[in-house]
């Protein structure tokens, strides 16, 4: 049983040698040539599917999308299909702007522990308000792209690369309609797709300039995304976990949560496995608020659900949590040791979803290897 099969159907950027980028859909081990099936008028779809990233598709909205994988799906045994192997994956869509939140009660508290040791894991206000800030769209990176060590201020007088270097394993949500105000209820209306996120964060940079403001340069340097995405049709709704205090009007109804199981895994040893349908916070929520003061979210925008954290150490999405902040190493098959990241580690995470019809899904992976 395939993870990628037709209840799946990702949207991706690929290319052959010397070939221009164009668009598919990932079926098993192939990539169906949705370009060339347009160009030979076996699926209608204005050009969209004849461009060099997804943001035309996106735009369309959701009758067209519905109705172009309803016909991919019909014609995916006679589309021409290309081995995975023999093609290069790009960034499958323009970044518009990108939003990372901070949507799991555990990682929040597990880092306001270990950060704030001598005030409650929780502020006041985290169960208000789905709490995130702005990022850098231009260091949206896909899958493979080696990532540079970051430098920059760890304490008064010192400049120098960071130490503590970090993962985020995180869901993405990329947006097709624009809009602004957006209510709970128009989440599917507008978000086109879902995608794996690592945002990779600097934790010593982030711990000296973070006080008062927010993340900065310990975050802004890179984010890697996976180069399928995932349309948010493929999924099957779950209920969210229970809110209280009850949210403000404009969150409600939270909207649904999606069962997605992540795997992180750290030179090729998984170290753990965070639940994403324990998020205190849901993606409707997020785009909900993120609206709700006038802003607009344009086509190709991303807004990231922050580091999927669980219950236990096993499932920390973060090896500030899952090192307790480098006080206690993991350690991997090669019989190494690690607090955080060192030069020439990769991380890799992955994951799996209910589908829709009781199906299991694919988002596949992302993955990045640190550089000096």
């Amino acid at each position: 049983m395939t993870l990628f099969g037709p209840e799946t159907l990702p949207y991706g950027v690929f290319s052959t040698p010397g070939g221009a980028r164009r668009i598919g859909v990932r079926l098993g081990d192939a990539v169906l040539d949705l370009a060339r099936a347009e160009a030979d008028d076996l699926i209608l779809a204005g050009g969209a599917l004849r461009q060099p990233s997804l943001n035309v598709l996106m735009a369309l909205g959701r009758p067209q999308w519905t109705a172009i994988r309803a016909r991919v799906a019909e014609l995916a045994p006679d589309l021409p299909a290309i081995p995975l192997a023999d093609v290069e994956l790009h960034l499958p869509f323009e970044v518009a702007d990108y939003t990372d939140f901070y949507s799991s009660e555990h990682h929040a508290t597990n880092v306001g522990r270990i950060l704030r040791p001598d005030r409650p894991g929780l502020q006041p206000n985290w169960k208000h308000l789905p709490i995130g800030y702005h990022g850098r769209a231009a260091t949206v990176v896909v899958s493979g792209t080696p990532i540079a060590r970051p430098a920059g201020q760890l304490g008064p007088g010192e400049y120098g690369p960071s130490r503590r270097l970090d993962i985020e394993a995180e869901v993405g949500f990329v947006v097709g309609v624009p809009g602004r105000r957006l209510r709970t209820a128009d989440l599917a209306e507008h978000v086109f797709g879902v995608v794996l996120v690592n945002d990779w964060s600097a934790r010593d940079i982030q711990a000296y300039e973070y006080q008062p403001l927010g993340p900065f340069l310990g975050k802004s340097f890179a984010t890697s995304v996976s180069p399928w995405v995932v349309p948010l049709e493929a999924f099957a709704p779950v209920e969210p976990p229970a809110q209280d205090p009850a949210p403000h009007d404009y969150l409600l109804p939270p909207g649904p949560a999606l069962d997605i199981r992540l795997r992180v895994e750290w030179n090729g040893t998984e170290v753990s496995s965070p639940p994403y349908a324990q998020m205190y916070w849901t993606p409707a929520q997020q785009l909900a608020h993120l609206t709700s003061n006038g802003a607009l979210v344009r086509t190709g925008d991303l807004f990231a659900s922050g580091t999927v954290s669980g219950p236990e150490r096993s499932q920390a999405g973060s090896f500030l949590e899952l090192t307790w902040n480098g006080a206690e190493p993991v350690r991997l098959a090669d019989g190494t040791t690690r607090g955080f990241l060192l030069d020439g580690d990769t991380v890799t995470i992955s994951a799996t979803a209910a589908g829709a019809g009781g199906t299991t899904i694919g988002l596949g992976s992302v993955t990045g290897t640190v550089c000096p």
